[in-house]
């Protein structure tokens, strides 16, 4: 069939590719070094400055944010699937310390010394790891260089025991001789806290030189791994849900968001609680967050003050522990179920069985047009897995479809880079080219601009938008973003066609094609994608690594999860009046009004 998306046009990103999936297959460890080269040339739009000898601060703030603390320490590390996959080579990963990124959620142990093992759910895993420890050494590496000056080293030694923030005079000569910006500077003291100059330091005494081993990798593997986690999910659910809920035979609306989105606007935690919050951010003396308050209260409802709560809410959480407890005893009031995996990478699935729901309680933006008693009746079941990278979306939904007795919805809910919006648009996608199995998926998304705008604030929504699902955040540059924008392609993500690729197995009878234009757009359930920009990739070096999306994020992630919920609300209403029957007083049998 003929193409009418063209080629990437850079053949540079796939070199960088069969570069390190060549170098993979060797059961002996890799260099990353071997990889600069190949990384540089790239010319990643992550990575701008990878070529110059003075330090690219975005892309170490970007990386510093998804790898774990211990990265500092690391000289070695493994790649594996499952458990079974590292103590099979003699690595008791189960006996090491779990680490975590601050943004980038992935299931690591750390050995304590030099050795990171690391649980990859998919071959996009690899997509994002590699060049983000590729990228991670070359910044190690200059500032290495950098410091070796005599007057970094005197600096260094004058202020090794210092752990509170830097003075200006101090900022200035640190600024000197890494040849920054002061403003960058202040960017990565944020992210690194009290161990900036302890990790100087460490760049000042060694170059970084990782080594790479993956020990399993085949697709095999990754299918075992989520064989696993539905499993898992399963026997969980049987032992701590009265009566037991079976996934294999209940109703199941799937959603892949994040782990508090959905529940807030469930519980409506936040809204129960207004007083506390504003209570909260008077005593912590927040004047900004009091100041937006101040101002939603006298518009007289133009701004979303829920969303606003939610916001505040999260900050609240993690500073109380009794809210904590309060929080989660509301969860468990809903029977909401937070079930993580056991054998594989880190991943929660959420389980919520929608007649357990109080509708008193819930947001009520997600019952606009809903009666409350009917959805009493449900036997539905929301499932919301934490949003996985890239083709680990495939062998989720890949699984959830081979063994749900009857899918009723797929709604997607995830982060993006915005080729014509600003950061904290959503975005709404009809068109999706996956660059993993270079089908262009066409399908009619349930949601559309008029579904979300009512619930933003501060954003807007772009609807019938065309949507690139790329390998990978590093994977892009310039060039591969300008061809597609030519092509109307206005949307950067990662997990849209592989959630297309499973959707096309649920409604056809064979596996997802190669390179071809599918239409879905007969798809039996329904079928939504939301996305929220957090990356403007025109602008070299404006990603999350420079900033990060704060309330405009909030506000746009639960406009869509409004969204969402009212969608379900609305299709399981609809489902229940044409499904459940009642007998009128001529004893003829007809549909529920």
């Amino acid at each position: 069939m003929d193409r009418t998306v063209p080629k990437t046009g850079s053949e540079e990103i796939e070199l960088y590719m069969r570069t390190y999936y060549s170098l993979l297959r060797s059961t002996h460890t890799i260099q990353l070094e071997t990889l600069a080269e190949a990384h540089m040339a790239m010319e990643s739009s992550l990575h701008v400055k990878a070529r110059s000898p003075l330090p690219d601060i975005s892309a170490i703030i970007y990386t510093s944010l998804r790898l774990p603390a211990c990265i500092v320490d690391v000289d070695y590390v493994i790649l594996g699937q499952i458990e079974k996959s590292f103590l099979d080579a003699h690595y008791s990963v189960n006996e090491w310390e779990q680490v975590y990124a601050p943004v980038r959620r992935r299931r690591m142990h750390f050995d304590g010394e030099h050795t990171l093992a690391v649980f990859i759910a998919s071959r996009s895993d690899i997509d994002d790891l590699i060049p983000m420890l590729t990228a991670y050494q070359i910044e190690w590496n200059k500032l290495h260089l950098l410091l070796q000056s005599p007057a970094a080293r005197a600096f260094l030694s004058q202020n090794a025991d210092v752990v509170e923030p830097l003075g200006e005079s101090q900022r200035q000569v640190l600024a000197a001789i890494l040849q920054v910006d002061e403003e960058d500077l202040k960017r990565l003291e944020i992210v690194w806290g009290s161990r900036l100059l302890p990790i100087l330091s460490k760049m000042a005494a060694h170059k970084k030189q990782i080594g790479l081993r993956q020990i399993a990798g085949s697709l095999a593997d990754y299918r075992r791994a989520t064989a696993y986690w539905w499993e898992d999910l399963n026997t969980y659910l049987r032992k701590h849900t009265d009566p037991p809920v079976d996934l294999d035979e209940r109703p199941i609306y799937f959603i892949s968001s994040n782990t508090h989105s959905l529940t807030n606007l469930m519980t409506g935690f936040a809204l129960r609680v207004e007083p506390e919050l504003i209570a909260y951010i008077e005593a912590r003396e927040h004047e900004g967050l009091l100041r937006e308050y101040r101002e939603i209260e006298a518009d007289g409802g133009a701004t979303h003050k829920n969303n606003f709560l939610y916001y505040v809410l999260k900050k609240y959480l993690s500073d109380d522990v009794a809210a904590r407890e309060r929080y989660r005893d509301s969860e468990a009031a809903l029977g909401i179920q937070r079930v993580p995996s056991r054998h594989g990478s880190d991943l929660e699935t959420q389980v919520i069985e929608v007649n357990r729901l109080r509708t008193d309680w819930i947001d009520p933006r997600a019952l606009i047009g809903i009666n409350p008693e009917i959805l009493a009746a449900s036997d539905a079941v929301i499932v919301n897995v934490d949003y996985p990278l890239g083709l680990a979306a495939y062998e989720l939904l890949t699984r959830l479809t081979e063994r749900a007795a009857h899918l009723l919805g797929v709604y997607v809910m995830g982060k993006a880079a915005t080729l014509n919006g600003r950061i904290g648009d959503v975005v709404i996608c009809n068109v999706v080219h996956d660059e993993h199995s270079q089908n262009t998926y066409m399908f009619e998304n349930c949601f559309s601009a008029q579904r979300v705008a009512p619930h933003l604030t501060y954003s807007m929504v772009l609807d019938n938008q065309k949507a690139i699902s790329a390998p990978g955040t590093f994977l892009q540059n310039p060039r591969y973003m300008e061809v597609f924008y030519r092509e109307g392609y206005t949307v950067i993500e990662m997990e849209a066609g592989p959630y297309l690729s499973a959707v096309y197995e649920a409604v056809r009878p064979k596996r997802h094609p190669q390179n071809e234009i599918v239409n879905l757009y007969a798809a039996p359930f329904d079928v939504g994608f939301l996305h929220y920009a957090s990356d403007t990739p025109f602008t070299k070096g404006h990603n999350l690594g420079a900033g990060n999306l704060s309330y405009t994020g909030i506000d746009a992630t639960y406009a869509s999860a409004v969204a969402i919920l009212q969608r379900i609300f609305e299709r399981e209403t609809q489902r229940l009046m044409g499904t459940r029957q009642t007998y009128g007083n001529n004893g003829v049998v007809s549909p529920l009004a």
